[in-house]
Order: C-alpha cells, then sequence, then structure tokens
C-alpha cells in the first residue's frame, strides 16, 4: 500500500458523517444526533432489564423469549449461550443469564428469513451496500444457497449438489494446502472434531481459527510457561481467592456473568484490581439481576476497589513493578516469597530476580504510565493476598508482546506459589462460547506430533504433519493465489479480521468460497468466483438425526465441558446441522473414505467414542458429558505437574518493550460497544460508556483533544502507521471525550479494523495487532 492514506468514502449521509463506508450503520440512524451523556448507573440491573424487553419487543418473541432465558446455561435439558465462555453457575442457578447472552439468543430465534425469495430480490452488489445490521436483520438464513455470476445473486441449490461442488473443488486442487478451513468459536466439540478429521483426511493443517486473533498468545505463553494452554482456575477457586486482579477486560459487556463473580467476591471482603486504559462499567457496581431483593431495592454492589488506569501496551511494565516491588519487600522478609515452590516446582529464578533487579523503576513508570506509588499499592495488596488470581482478555494479547505479557502474569504468581492451589492461579477469560473446545478438539495450525499419532492410529488416517497456516497468513495467501478454496464454519471473517480491504480482496482471489452460517452477513457478499451460504442450526434448535435428537458439547473457560440440546423447532426445514453439514462435504470430498461419516451423523454418540480415543481427559465422553454439570478436563498444571522441558513451571525473561508513541502519535486499541457481540451491531449505542447513536467515534484524553484544538464530538480524521511505512486511514469520525491516559485512544471494532495493516502482527503470537496501533489524528478539513 502506498505511503499516502487511502481515503474512506462517506455514506449518502455526506462529507462529515461518521463512517467507513456504510459499514456500522445500526438501527438508531434515523437522522437522530450522536450525543454523549454521563451514565454513572451500575452494570446490569434494570439497565439490563430494559434493553432486554426492548430486544425481545423487536424480534417479537415475547413467549419463546422468555422460555429461552429459563432454559439457557441449565443442565437439565437446556442449551448454552451461544455468547461467551464464562462457565455456568454449578449452584443450580435458574437464571444464569445476562443482557448479553438473551440478545444473542433472541437475536437467532428470530421470526425473520431470508430464503429463495429475498436473494431473488436482491443482487450481491446491491446488498454490498447495505449496513452490517440491516443484512443481519433480514433473518435467519433458510436454505442453501450457491452465487450466479451471470445474474449476481444467490440462487438455490440443493443439499448434495452443494456439497459435489465443494468436493469437486477440493480434488481438483493441485494440492491440498490450496485449501484452508475456518473456525469460529461457535462450533459445537463434535463438529470441531468432524471439521478437523476432514481437513486432515484431506491433507493439510490449514485451520486458521478465531482464536488466532484473540487468545493465541495466551495459549503459547501458558504452554511455555506451565506445559498447559489454558489457565488452570476453576469457578470455585473465584470463590475461595482474596485478590482478584482482572486486566484488559471490560467484563459488563464481554463477559456479563462475571458479574455474579465479582459482586459475590466483593460481598466476601475481596481485594478486585481492574486493570484497563480506561474506567469502565464493570469495575465499578452492578445489580446482579437474579437477586430480585437488590433489584427491587436498587441495590447495587461494588465489583472493584482499585484502578489502575494502564497506558495501552504498558501491562507487563506494571507487573513487573509489582514483582519488583515484592522482590525489594523479600529482602527484608524472605518468607514473602514462596521458596518451596520456587525451589521444588520452578526453573530460572535466579535470572529472573536479577532482571527484575536490573530494570529501573524510572522506565517501569514510563512505560506503564503509573506512578510508582501506585504500582507499590498494588504490590501490597498482592502481598497481603494468601490466594490470588490474575484475569485477564485481549487487551492483553492483541499486542506484539502479547506472549511476554501473559508470561510475566505466571512470573508474578509464581513468586508466592499462586500456582496448582486453591483460589489462586492465572484464568484468562475467553470470549466466545466454544473457542477453547475448538482447540482442545483439534482445531490447531500447529498441531503436536503426539496428537496427530493417535488420530492417525484411532481413526485411520494419515495425517501431515508440517504446520499450516493462521488467520493472517491464509489472508496473505489467498492474496497470492496460494489458497483458491476457502471454509468459514461460523464467524463473519470478512469484517472480523485486520485490514479488511486486504481480507475482502483476498477472498474474491479464490476459487471457491463456502460459508457455514446461519445469518447474512458481509463474508457472504466478499465472496470467491464461485460461492456457497450453507445454512446450519443454532444451538437454540432441535437438531433431529436418524437416532434421535442429539446433544452437542461445549468447553468452556475454565475447561467444564458439558452437553446441550436445542429447545425449539427449526426456523426453517431445509437447514442441517454442522455434524451433517462437515459429513456430507467430507464424504463429497473423500468418496473412498473410510471414516463412518454417514454413522458419525446418525448419531453423535459415535463421534464422541472416537474422540474419547484420540482426546486426553476424554475418557468415558458419553458417559461423563451426561452427568449434572458435566466433567472437567484434567489440568495438570493444577496439580503441580508441569508438562515442559524441564518439567518444571519456567520464569521467564522478558525484555522490557518501548510502547510510549513518539511525539504526535498516538495508540489506539479497539473494542467492542456494550450493544454488540463480535461483529454483531444491536444498535449503535454504548450505554455503559454513555454514548447514544454513534460508533464511528475515537475515545481520547482532553489533553490530547486540547493539544490539536478538538472540542467535543467535532469531526475528525484517523491514520494508522504500519511498520512497512504504508498508511490507512478513515474520515468523519466524532472525538469523544473519555477519563483515558494520556497517549491512548480507544474506538470500536470492526469498524477500525481496516487500520490494521496485514503485516502489523505480533512475532510471538501472529496476532494482529488490534489493540496496539500507531495513529495520528488531525481534525477533519
Amino acid at each position: 500500500m502506498s505511503n499516502t492514506p487511502r481515503r474512506i468514502p462517506g455514506d449518502d449521509l455526506g462529507r462529515g458523517a461518521p463512517g467507513v463506508a456504510a459499514r456500522g450503520r445500526g438501527p438508531n440512524r434515523q437522522g437522530e444526533e450522536p450525543s454523549q451523556h454521563d451514565d454513572t448507573a451500575p452494570s446490569a440491573g434494570w439497565g439490563a432489564a430494559r434493553s432486554v424487553l426492548k430486544v425481545l419487543a423487536r424480534t417479537r418473541e415475547p413467549a419463546n423469549g422468555p422460555k429461552a432465558v429459563m432454559k439457557m446455561n441449565h443442565e437439565n435439558g437446556g442449551f448454552d449461550c451461544p455468547g461467551c465462555a464464562w462457565p455456568d453457575d454449578i449452584k443450580g442457578l435458574h437464571l444464569d443469564v445476562c443482557e448479553n447472552g438473551i440478545k444473542h439468543v433472541t437475536w437467532e430465534m428470530t421470526h425473520k428469513k431470508a430464503g429463495r425469495e429475498f436473494f431473488a430480490a436482491h443482487t450481491v452488489t446491491e446488498l454490498s451496500g447495505w449496513s452490517d445490521f440491516a443484512l443481519e436483520d433480514q433473518g435467519r438464513l433458510a436454505e442453501p444457497m450457491v452465487y450466479d455470476p451471470a445474474t449476481d445473486k444467490y440462487v438455490p441449490i440443493g443439499w448434495q449438489d452443494a456439497f459435489d461442488l465443494v468436493g469437486t473443488a477440493l480434488r481438483g486442487l493441485a494440492s491440498p494446502d490450496e485449501a484452508a478451513f475456518y473456525t469460529s468459536g461457535r462450533l459445537s466439540n463434535e463438529a470441531t472434531f468432524l471439521y478437523q478429521l476432514w481437513a486432515r483426511e484431506f491433507g493439510t493443517n490449514n485451520l486458521p481459527d478465531c482464536s488466532n486473533m484473540c487468545h493465541e498468545a495466551s495459549g503459547r505463553a501458558l504452554q511455555a510457561s506451565l506445559g498447559t494452554g489454558k489457565g488452570t482456575c476453576d469457578i470455585k477457586d473465584w470463590e475461595e481467592a482474596d485478590l482478584l486482579i482482572v486486566m484488559g477486560v471490560n467484563a459488563a459487556t464481554n463477559a456479563p456473568r462475571m458479574l455474579t463473580a465479582l459482586a459475590e467476591a466483593y460481598r466476601r471482603g475481596v481485594q478486585i484490581v481492574h486493570v484497563n486504559p480506561l474506567v469502565e462499567a464493570a469495575s465499578r457496581r452492578t445489580i446482579v439481576p437474579h437477586e430480585f431483593g437488590a433489584m427491587a431495592a436498587f441495590r447495587p454492589t461494588d465489583t472493584g476497589t482499585m484502578d489502575v488506569q494502564v497506558r495501552i501496551g504498558g501491562d507487563l511494565a506494571l507487573l513487573r513493578g509489582v514483582a519488583k516491588a515484592v522482590l525489594e519487600a523479600a529482602e527484608d522478609d524472605p518468607s514473602v516469597l514462596d521458596r518451596e515452590f520456587i525451589d521444588v516446582h520452578s526453573a530460572g529464578f535466579d535470572a529472573y530476580r536479577e532482571l527484575v533487579r536490573r530494570t529501573e523503576w524510572a522506565d517501569l513508570v514510563r512505560q506503564s504510565a503509573i506512578d510508582e506509588e501506585q504500582i507499590r499499592k498494588l504490590a501490597r495488596a498482592y502481598l497481603r493476598s494468601d490466594r490470588t488470581i490474575i484475569s485477564w482478555c485481549l487487551g492483553l494479547t492483541q499486542q506484539d508482546h502479547g506472549v511476554d505479557t501473559v508470561r510475566e502474569i505466571v512470573n508474578l504468581l509464581m513468586l508466592r506459589g499462586n500456582i496448582g492451589r486453591e483460589g489462586a492461579g492465572p484464568s484468562p477469560v475467553r470470549g466466545h462460547s466454544n473457542v477453547q473446545g475448538n482447540r482442545t478438539c483439534g482445531i490447531d495450525h500447529r498441531p503436536t506430533p503426539q496428537f496427530l499419532d493417535v488420530l492417525d492410529e484411532v481413526c485411520q488416517i494419515d495425517a501431515p504433519r508440517a504446520h499450516g497456516l493462521d488467520t493472517v497468513h491464509t489472508i496473505k495467501a489467498m492474496g497470492e493465489g496460494k489458497v483458491k478454496v476457502f471454509v468459514a464454519l461460523g464467524g463473519n471473517f470478512a469484517l472480523a479480521t485486520p485490514d479488511t480491504d486486504a481480507t475482502d480482496a483476498g477472498l474474491r482471489n479464490t476459487e471457491l468460497t463456502v460459508q457455514v452460517s446461519t445469518k447474512l452477513n458481509r463474508s457472504h457478499l466478499a465472496h470467491g468466483r464461485r460461492a456457497l451460504i450453507l445454512p446450519c442450526l443454532g444451538r437454540t434448535e432441535h437438531d433431529m438425526q436418524a437416532s434421535g435428537e442429539q446433544g452437542v458439547s461445549v468447553e468452556d473457560g475454565m475447561s467444564m465441558v458439558h452437553i446441550s440440546y436445542g429447545m425449539r423447532h427449526p426456523v426453517s426445514p431445509d437447514l442441517k446441522s454442522e455434524c451433517a453439514i462437515l459429513a456430507g462435504m467430507a464424504r463429497a470430498t473423500l468418496p473412498a473414505s473410510h471414516t463412518p461419516w454417514e454413522s458419525y451423523t446418525a448419531d453423535y454418540d459415535r463421534i464422541r467414542d472416537t474422540m474419547a480415543r484420540v482426546l486426553p481427559g476424554f475418557e468415558d465422553f458419553n458417559r461423563r458429558v451426561r452427568e449434572p454439570l458435566g466433567f472437567r478436563i484434567a489440568q495438570p498444571a493444577r496439580d503441580r505437574v508441569f508438562l515442559t522441558a524441564s518439567g518444571r513451571a519456567e520464569f521467564h525473561e522478558s525484555p522490557l518493550p518501548d510502547v510510549v508513541p513518539p511525539e504526535g502519535r498516538l495508540v489506539l486499541s479497539t473494542m467492542r460497544s456494550h450493544d454488540q457481540f463480535n461483529t454483531t451491531i444491536y444498535s449503535d449505542n454504548d450505554r455503559y460508556r454513555g454514548v447514544k447513536n454513534l460508533r464511528t467515534l475515537l475515545f481520547m484524553n482532553r489533553e490530547d483533544m486540547a493539544a490539536r484544538g478538538l472540542g467535543e464530538l467535532d469531526l475528525i480524521d484517523i491514520t494508522s502507521h504500519a511498520r512497512d511505512g504504508s498508511t490507512r486511514s478513515v474520515y468523519g469520525y466524532h472525538v469523544v471525550a473519555y477519563d483515558i491516559p494520556r497517549g491512548s485512544v480507544a474506538g470500536y471494532m470492526p469498524e477500525l479494523n481496516i487500520l490494521c495493516g496485514l503485516g502489523d502482527y505480533s512475532a510471538q503470537s501472529d496476532q494482529p495487532l488490534t489493540k496496539h496501533q500507531l495513529v495520528s489524528v488531525t481534525a477533519s478539513g
């Protein structure tokens, strides 16, 4: 891309209207003026209740909506919320739900359908000019469709013809590595296993997934430090901890059921520290909806005891500052360190201690933007705590040094033995409902030889050993013509990825794109020369196969696996389950395969029986998954068994990164609004940040605004500066004053994903740097 800023045109509202083309326009954009207001109401509570009622009214689900609420996240014949991966309540709570989960479910349960009549009335070119909200608002996809280039429309196709089209295209490739198989976190464990089995029997490890863009850094860091790619905590640990440090996440939006754990912890006297550039709603107060007395009395509970507003990217410096204070305290009182853990269970402590000793306080303060006394205050809280959990999300991982930052979390926890005991440990917050299960069940472009050896033996295949492509490198390969067939199971790849122009061009450069989806989205319009839309069942719907109704399992963010059953008839008789669609495509691709694809589809117990033989921790899968609350996958690190090369937990010497932006530049972090789930936008409002009727905005420190002569809601242009020297710009955004450190700014994804160049990804994790973009901001001309 040239060094000249690329102009993103405005829409039909004219120059000065906020926006990137027509994308991101929600239902409230009806001539209402954007505004910001002071909203100090507690998270959840009546605000959430009112929001849910509006959603139920808009989707016209006054009966099924409440019924679904009572079935969500409930082990007795219920279905798993397709939203976040926060663990289900283990005490039999009947309303273990949240505002965004209900929105997500009712969005899936809509009465609207997009079938052949809809597609006959609209060309793809026309639909490409629609907003993302308008596309999804057409309702559930009702039947399989194929792109007709002669008319520029999608037209109906029979299921078998669709499967044959996929099989013919894949068999016609010069190499299996000319195909890529993308996965979102919506897939069940059973579908995930079939998906990776199909790809590997076909002959490729090109299995990019949404983890490549979110928690890849966490997995790599934890694997290197502890010998596991997952956190070690469960929900009981959260009930035993006396210090919770929550980093880089706004739980009120991204994992709202976590608010219950925070409120209960506060009542127990737990210290709760929120580390985030923005002071978010989750760090203030909440009214938990199932606490009826509190709701009736409008009696909120605090959810935090300390806010630490670190600069974007400064988390590693903050953590090292706390470690430095702890090690200094140990010079006077050696008992503050857990010497038994350090000496018996860890390696590398002396080198780490020396690294910390050499790190100057001035550098830690400058890089974190937190003064020394506040860092020491956090350290004192850590020293007083017997059981500490550190939890984090994408605010830490979507950084150039994300792996090092997560390893620094483990370093700090190990100093006081907060690994492998109750009420303590690392606890990443996973975003999508089964994104962790996807990786557990085989979606990994870098599979281990041990996994492949067992898979080959049990399934009688010859899986490839070469590593495959992740998300960023799949986009690059499509653009270069090296990936010719792209299959996506769920998600909205065209919008969720970085450098959306490059992603769009890559998808259009393929021979065939296949999208298995529930609703129309941007990825159906950025398609290959041939394209299929294959509509699948939602998690709320009954899945009837030859042997009867089927359940599917998911793994939550704390390694609990449980089964889920739908509660309503499918919205269309032409839908198939994920497993059935995958088996159909696999058989068409591999007609001589000995894999019993049809048998797997007829009875998912047979899939689970095979999984039990392949996956560690899934032994006796069919019985254990049907137990109340399911089962927890064994975590060796939780028992202080560390599957690292040394057999010990590894301290790591990470260099201190320079994250202070150069003069005149700012660091941008993208994030969700409250009324949003991933790329699905429910409205243009962000209740907890006090914004109405606006998504094309930039939150900015008032002093940074004044230095640029900007006032509240002024129009601005934002330009990103990539490593390769190229720039990308958006125009006509609104600036919103916010409590955020100087030099840091924030705005919404997916609108600002376009600013992240495809080459701007971490060398440590290959994750796009969507939360660490160097930008300049000027008044719109």
